[in-house]
């Protein structure tokens, strides 16, 4: 099942890259009374993330938080070594808090799936973005495959 609008955030657990190494994050610890702007990519330096989807929420920072975003976060299905060295490359750090799926799980729990194998993916997070206030869904906004339009950092900001 798909989750939707008003939906609570299933429990999963996320990693981040710190300073001391990779570290475990609890979902529901991090949305805990916070209203976070989420955005999920089929992966790390791939071209249509690093190009527009990383850069459109690091640019954004400000408007969102503007508008109420406490935390700006992005999630792949990618190992948190890879998501702390895009972090880095793409001038994130300190914008924008990387949460590694590296197993697919967040991504399987929410619905969210996609099969990226005809390009050697394999199982992947589809694009989107997500609005979440205290572990609950307030906007969702899902590609279509192929597209970026309503997962981008613009659109949440019109939505706000």
């Amino acid at each position: 099942m798909t989750i939707s609008t008003g939906d609570k955030l299933p429990a999963t657990t996320f990693v981040t890259m710190t300073e001391s190494g990779p570290e475990q994050v609890q979902s529901e610890e991090f949305f805990a009374g916070k209203k976070v702007a989420l955005f999920s990519v089929p992966g790390a330096f791939t071209p249509t993330c690093s190009a527009k989807h990383l850069p459109g929420f690091i640019e954004k920072a400000d408007a969102l938080k503007a508008k109420g975003i406490d935390v700006i976060a992005c999630t792949a299905v990618n190992d948190p070594f890879v998501m702390g060295a895009w972090s880095k490359a793409g001038g994130a750090d300190g914008t924008v808090t990387m949460l590694a799926d590296g197993n697919g799980t967040f991504a399987n729990a929410i619905g969210l799936t996609m099969d990226g194998s005809k390009f050697g993916l394999g199982t992947r997070g589809q694009r989107f973005s997500m609005v979440v206030n205290d572990g609950v869904v307030e906007q969702l906004n899902v590609e279509a495959p192929g597209e970026f339009r309503v997962s981008s950092a613009d659109y949440m900001l019109e939505h706000l």
